[in-house]
């Protein structure tokens, strides 16, 4: 076996984001994750705003929900992280107005460069418009965008932008058909 030498692999997230984040992981681990699901929406909410997340009132978390960092965090209007959600915003996560992001899903705004020799952290925002609906255990890549009203289907994985209105699937997704409203 060859020896590494660890010492050029460093952090590339400075000590107070170490920091902050430990302290946000103890909060929700102790003062969240204990709350039954159909109670303490407004504790949640008023304790990932006191992180930095700007969320609003009508807005709903689920307590078995993991946010990376709630300062990252953007929620609009009747927005939602279903059960079990994992939220890794190293980056932006924008969830619009009346879109749902499903049980189990996974939003990844960040990764490594594996064209560099130490692979540094990489990252960018996602962002998902008003009205998109994201399937049971999808996954979302780092700099995606899902367009307003697009619908990813369940257990999909989006490495690309998904365009407004339209049904996509699979893994990687592929579009399906457009989002017709029938009012």
């Amino acid at each position: 076996m060859t020896n590494v030498d660890l010492s050029k692999y460093k952090n590339s997230l400075s000590k107070k984001h170490q920091i902050k984040r430990f302290i946000w992981s103890i909060v929700w681990l102790l003062f969240v994750r204990p709350i039954p699901r159909s109670i303490g929406n407004k504790w949640k909410l008023f304790l990932l705003r006191l992180f930095g997340a700007k969320i609003h009132k009508t807005a709903y978390v689920y307590s078995s929900v993991t946010i990376y960092t709630p300062w990252n965090l953007e929620m609009k209007e009747y927005s939602c992280l279903a059960p079990e959600v994992d939220c890794y915003n190293v980056d932006k996560v924008i969830i619009g107005s009346n879109s749902t992001v499903s049980q189990k899903s996974y939003l990844c705004t960040a990764s490594h460069d594996i064209t560099k020799n130490d692979s540094p952290l990489i990252t960018a925002p996602i962002i998902i418009k008003d009205q998109a609906w994201i399937g049971a255990d999808v996954f979302i890549g780092m700099g995606v965008t899902v367009g307003e009203g697009a619908v990813v289907g369940a257990r999909s994985a989006v490495f690309k932008n998904i365009e407004p209105w339209s049904i996509v699937g699979g893994n990687p997704a592929k579009f399906i058909k457009k989002r017709v409203i029938n009012e």
